[in-house]
Order: structure tokens, then sequence, then C-alpha cells
């Protein structure tokens, strides 16, 4: 049993895995490799004068093993309800959490087979949450491009960031405040 599993981990999981994993929490984020941040240059990210999207993406990642998550290459492919919250499926493991948090990009379908609410836009289907990123089932947050927010790598990895801090902050019962400060 771990805390959070972490669906994604392009630009949005990689970013809630950071937080989480600073917050103590026991987190697995799983990528499936197929992030189209890795296709992309970047150049219109706060503090970033240019960057291959690869490069970004392989950070991203690297700093949430470095704050405590634990990455694991694999595809959920299924979100199974328990008594104490979730199982996330992968063809090799099961992970047991409490809480989920899905950054697939695009995709839909799991959240779809665990009864999580979509909303129609631009002629796509979203995750619909609300303004802190949970979903209509409880313990199921959502963040970055499968809620329907812009594809823009600093949009999604700040959505990412702003909703583990609200789902921290739900789950320690107060604020979730991660500063760090340079004396």
């Amino acid at each position: 049993m771990v805390d959070i599993v972490i669906i994604g981990a392009g630009p949005a999981g990689a970013s809630a895995g950071i937080f989480a994993g600073r917050a103590g929490k026991k987190t697995v984020v799983l990528d499936n490799d197929r992030s189209g941040t890795s296709k992309a240059w970047v150049g219109n990210h706060y503090a970033v004068m240019g960057v291959t999207g690869f490069d970004l993406y392989e950070t991203g990642k690297l700093q949430a093993q470095k704050c405590g998550a634990q990455l694991v290459t694999a595809e959920a492919i299924a979100i199974e309800p328990t008594d104490t919250g979730f199982c996330v499926v992968t063809e090799e493991e099961v992970y047991e959490a409490p809480y989920v948090l899905i950054a697939s990009g695009p995709g839909r379908e799991l959240a779809e087979q665990v009864g999580v609410e979509l909303k129609s836009g631009e002629g796509r289907s979203y995750i619909k949450v609300d303004a802190e990123g949970r979903t209509n089932v409880p313990g199921i947050w959502a963040a970055g491009l499968c809620t329907g927010v812009s594809m823009h790598v600093a949009v999604t990895a700040g959505d990412g960031a702003r909703v583990a801090i609200h789902m921290l902050s739900e789950m320690n019962g107060k604020p979730y405040v991660d500063h760090d400060l340079m004396c």
C-alpha cells in the first residue's frame, strides 16, 4: 500500500510527484513512456531559455525520484475500487492507494472505468474536476491535459503542482505549504 498513485509522468504527473515526494508521501508515478512533451521544443517556460521536451520530460521524472517518488515504467490498465481506496493495475503489478491522481495527457479511459464524470469541450471530452482537482469519485483527482487545461508545458506542470498541493492539504487535514528558503 502506498499513499498516492499518479498515473502519468509528463509535466503534470511529475510535478505532482515532486510535491507528493517532498511531502513525505509514499508515491508511485506510473510512466507509460509516451509523453507528447518529449517531442516538443520548450522555449516559453518561466526561467527556461529553451530546452527539448525530451530533456524536460526526463529531468522532471528524475526530480520526482530525487524528491522521494518511485517512478515505474508501466501503463495503468485499470483502476478498481477497494474498501480502502483503489487498486491501480498495470500488466505486471498492482498498486493500492487511498488516493489516485490521473495526469495521463489526453487519456480518459481509466477515469471512465471507475465512474469519473467527463465534460465536453472543443470537440473532445475531458475529466470533470472541481476548482481543486477533485473528481466526482472521492479519492480520485486529475490534473493536466486530461482535464482540458492548455497543453503548454508551463500550464500543465503548474496544474499538476496545484492539484497535488490541494490533495496533500486534504490528506494532511491542513493547508500544505512547501517552500525552500535560501539564507
